[in-house]
């Protein structure tokens, strides 16, 4: 029985989802059917339920080891066997329970975005899902409360942007880890992937069929019937998930189909920007420790 001697441990609309679908494409990497299984910070996610929509969201979270481990049944002969779950990195609590199962010598991958871009892109993913109602900066504000009433921590907009205490506890405790940003992979995601694909010990020299697709393309759509059932959370949606799983090729269609429907982005109002830069500033200066290149991130950080 082969377990994850990988872990894809970012933070939540940094792209780590799509690396799931980067290297389920290589022929030496294992990721399971089902991404984002959570297994390791699944008790402190369960009890994150009372937002809109959060149990129902929850339903595809791991709870048991057996659970786990038949995600992993199919796993043969690859060299490298993935878990792709964003909310690895944000927990202390999931460090015991992953040495524990995968060991300290787990290698980890830490995907890092823009916080800004991070938390507004996070509210953009409720907006349109229908859960979130309120404007961003309401909603920024709202964001202690949110957690007092044990929302799930999808909700929590500077809390998911906040780095690098969660990076300096992760490369404490473990021997591997591996820090990259989303604006330097998309800009050149070949030469990125090769060299995770490197880090791995897999093949570099594999070329996914999808690495120019974005799998997660954001933004706000038209709302009608088609969008409502891709976007909004219910029980017939999660019935469709289990049948159908969210492979590649199922992904790809369904972008496919959202594209015809997307509409231009509103960008972030002036009074949030100022308020996120204020809260940010000082945790992506300590980024620098890391050797995490922010140049690509608001030109704010660097005047302040």
């Amino acid at each position: 029985m082969k377990l994850p001697n990988f872990l894809v441990a970012g933070f939540p609309k940094c792209g780590s989802t799509s690396l799931h679908y980067y290297f389920s494409e290589h022929p030496e990497i294992f990721m399971p059917a089902q991404k984002e299984l959570h297994f390791f910070t699944y008790d402190v996610l369960q009890q994150q339920n009372k937002g809109k929509d959060d149990k129902e969201v929850k339903k595809f979270h791991i709870g048991t080891l057996k659970e786990y481990k038949a995600c992993y049944s199919r796993a043969s002969k690859e060299i490298a066997v993935g878990d792709a779950s964003p909310s690895y990195a944000n927990y202390e609590s999931a460090i015991p329970k992953i040495k524990e199962v995968l060991g300290e010598d787990v290698k980890i991958i830490i995907v890092l975005r823009d916080p800004i871009k991070r938390a507004y892109s996070n509210y953009l993913h409720l907006l349109r899902e229908g859960r979130e109602t309120l404007s961003f900066y309401d909603a920024l504000m709202k964001e202690e409360e949110r957690r007092a009433n044990k929302y799930s921590d999808f909700w929590y907009y500077t809390f998911n942007s906040l780095y690098a205490d969660k990076i300096e506890r992760m490369t404490k405790e473990f021997n591997n880890v591996r820090l990259i940003t989303f604006e330097d992979f998309i800009r050149n995601p070949q030469d990125y992937i090769r060299d995770i694909y490197d880090y791995l010990g897999v093949n570099p020299d594999f070329s996914p069929d999808n690495i120019k697709t974005h799998f997660n393309p954001g933004g706000v759509y038209k709302k009608n019937p088609i969008t409502s059932f891709i976007f909004k959370q219910s029980k017939f949606k999660s019935a469709v998930k289990r049948i159908v799983p969210l492979n590649t090729n199922v992904k790809r269609a369904k972008i496919q189909l959202i594209k015809r429907f997307q509409e231009e982005t509103p960008q972030i109002d002036e009074k949030s920007e100022k308020y996120l830069v204020e809260i940010f500033k000082d945790d992506v200066m300590r980024l620098n420790e890391f050797g995490v290149k922010t140049d690509l991130w608001n030109k704010s950080f660097i005047n302040n």
